[in-house]
């Protein structure tokens, strides 16, 4: 499952479902999709999810890294859950400064 978050502050963003909900999660919401967080609701949402993003160990890393079968040189390094997080960090950042609220959906935009 992919799920996008849309914003009028901020261009929309796609991510894996499971990192989505986990991300949510951590931001004190439900997981639930879809679903919408008000304006005034996301600062609080926002100060969470850096705080637990940054008190997860690497538990979390290691379930939540797509780690490939691979094991040559050419295979890159799992991408972790704080440069997952990078996103949607700055999606809420910019819906907070601007007041706006954030709604995300399951599936991807229509190009």
């Amino acid at each position: 499952m992919l799920v996008t978050f849309h914003s009028k502050a901020w261009s929309s963003i796609t991510m894996f479902g499971d990192v989505a909900v986990t991300l949510l999660k951590m931001a004190g919401h439900s997981g639930t999709v879809p679903s919408a967080l008000l304006a005034g609701d996301i600062p609080s949402a926002l100060a969470r999810l850096e705080h637990e993003l940054a008190a997860a160990g690497p538990e979390i890393e290691k379930k939540l890294s797509v780690r490939p079968d691979a094991k040559d040189a050419d295979t890159p390094p799992p991408v972790g859950l704080q440069a997952r997080a990078y996103p949607l960090i700055q999606l809420l950042s910019a819906a907070a400064r601007h007041g706006c609220d954030v709604m995300w959906e399951e599936g991807h935009p229509v190009v």
